[in-house]
């Protein structure tokens, strides 16, 4: 190794200084960052290669391991959240209502995950109920969905599928982390856990009758009457 060399080993940040830069970029990032994004924060100089990137963050995801946050893998990166069975706790920060969505966009973005691409015309067919607009268009504003083509028959419908930013919020790394449909007993079980612009947990399907369709999906009814409308047969793809 070359006198050069060796001044830029020297330079090169790794071990506890390394895991303390990418355990405070994490927290003040406040979104999942790829290995990527870490390295971009270091200089030609400093920065490690991205072998010593992972190895730090698997040591931070295990020194999290006896703590109220964990460090979590996603479909966009790392990122810091609070562990589920403390959602209890760290909910009762936020004083307001909690959000409530629909069963028919709970419905409706499940068989989009589960049978995508997938028209408007084809969620329909399975629910057996028009899908309102408003639940299409506050699916897409959530950057839950996204057009993907367009299938070829007449009209040229559109083709939704899921986003990084569904995984990130339902904590996944890819859509084979999906639970199998066997392990879904009701759609209470596809509620994210979104750690950032809700509190944890708040959010709930909501036994709404058909006229949630008419509205964004979102309600904060707490009597309302109990959907009697039948499960949506999904498939994987």
């Amino acid at each position: 190794m070359t006198e050069k060399q060796d001044m830029q080993a020297d330079t090169i940040i790794k071990g506890e200084k390394l895991e303390r830069i990418l355990e405070a970029v994490l927290l003040a990032a406040g979104q999942p960052l790829s290995n990527a994004q870490l390295a971009s924060v270091f200089n030609d100089e400093e920065r490690p290669p991205g072998g010593e990137i992972s190895r730090a963050l698997e040591k931070i995801g295990n020194d999290c391991a006896k703590r109220g946050i964990e460090l979590k893998k996603v479909a966009s990166g790392y990122r810091f959240q609070v562990r589920q069975d403390l959602n209890e706790w760290v909910s009762r920060l936020w004083k307001e209502r909690p959000q409530r969505y629909s069963r028919a966009l709970l419905e409706t973005i499940a068989l989009i995950a589960y049978r995508q691409p997938i028209t408007r015309a084809e969620i329909e067919a399975v629910r057996g109920v028009s899908v309102s607009t408003n639940i299409i268009r506050t699916l897409q504003e959530r950057e839950w969905i996204r057009v993907v083509g367009h299938r070829d028959v007449p009209g040229k419908p559109a083709l939704f599928g899921t986003t990084n930013g569904f995984l990130d919020s339902f904590g996944l790394q890819n859509l084979d982390d999906l639970p199998t449909l066997a392990e879904i007993r009701d759609m209470e079980s596809l509620v994210p856990e979104l750690q950032f612009d809700v509190p944890p947990g708040a959010l709930q399907a909501h036994d709404g009758d058909e006229d949630d369709d008419e509205d964004a999906g979102v309600d904060d009814d707490t009597d309302a009457e109990e959907d009697e409308e039948a499960e949506p047969e999904t498939a994987r793809p």
